[in-house]
């Protein structure tokens, strides 16, 4: 690790550090277990599509009281961590994949693997590269193919405007549709708006057009998934309009997952319900623990 990084986080995050690995460097938030208490294990989290590390602040700490080390990380050209601002090859899934290997690596593996959202997407793939730095793989409202047609419509929009205007003039745009809470996507999400308007300046372009692509195209690798021996865990909130709650079910059934529905919570448990989600989390890999 090498000293803070310059942004202020939002409320509950801690400061990022950067973790160096064998891909290069990327920009992360690591909460250890206190001194006293029982350290269990360590936790690698990965952000869904216009978020970030900070995302995960609010479930860090109580995992952290349940003995996980958590690193929570921007991945290649996402807020803080570089990457090109034109070159989309630089984001493949492949590419992307790859370097959370890396990530897993340079943290300690093996480790529990955490992907929201395209997070998740992105874990799938690394795990279906390499299984052997994880434990486990936990999908948090991360579905077995592409979005929701109502969300692919939104990726698309937004694809379109980067394509011919600057991040801050997309900013503006976003902001112009409504309310947050209504617009969602990167106008929505923990601290306030100069610090999402902040972290969105920072993502690359290239990033968001390659992901978003990624969202919308995404093939159903379930059968894959299933096919690789570790345990795995599905959790999602009580509604999702990212992918269908049903269709979270059945892939949960596909690969003999543990299943965990937030009551309250939507798309983002973690920021909805973090103390549920927290506990859901630790009480999973609690369990592999006890497995013979």
């Amino acid at each position: 690790m090498t000293s803070h990084l310059p942004s202020v986080p939002p409320p509950g995050a801690r400061a990022a550090h950067r973790l160096r690995t064998s891909r290069g460097e990327f920009a992360v938030v690591d909460v250890t277990p206190a001194a006293g208490v029982t350290a269990r294990g360590t936790a690698l989290l990965l952000p869904g599509y216009t978020g970030s590390k900070e995302d995960f602040a609010p479930v860090q700490e109580p995992l952290a009281a349940r003995g996980y080390r958590t690193v929570a990380v921007d991945g290649r050209g996402q807020y803080e961590s570089d990457g090109p601002s034109d070159d989309e090859s630089a984001y493949s899934q492949d590419e992307l994949a790859r370097d959370v290997l890396a990530q897993a690596n340079a943290v300690g593996a093996p480790v529990h693997l955490v992907g929201h959202s395209l997070g998740g997407q992105i874990a799938r793939a690394a795990v279906l590269l390499d299984h052997s730095p994880f434990h486990s793989l936990t999908l948090v409202s991360s579905g077995p193919a592409r979005i929701s047609v109502s969300q692919e419509q939104r990726v698309k929009l937004l694809r379109d405007a980067l394509a011919v205007m600057s991040m801050a003039e997309c900013w503006k745009a976003i902001l112009a549709m409504g309310p947050p809470e209504e617009v969602g996507g990167p106008a929505r999400g923990p601290g306030g708006q100069d610090y999402l308007r902040r972290r969105w300046l920072a993502t690359r372009p290239a990033q968001l057009l390659a992901t978003g692509r990624q969202l919308c195209t995404e093939p159903d690798r379930v059968a894959e998934l299933a096919a690789v021996p570790l345990p795995f865990h599905v959790l999602s909130g009580a509604c999702d309009d990212t992918w269908p709650v049903p269709d979270l079910d059945a892939m949960a059934l596909r690969l003999e997952a543990r299943r965990t529905v937030v009551d309250g919570a939507e798309h983002s448990p973690a920021v909805d319900r973090p103390a549920p989600t927290a506990r859901a989390l630790a009480d999973f890999w609690d369990g592999l623990a006890l497995t013979p």
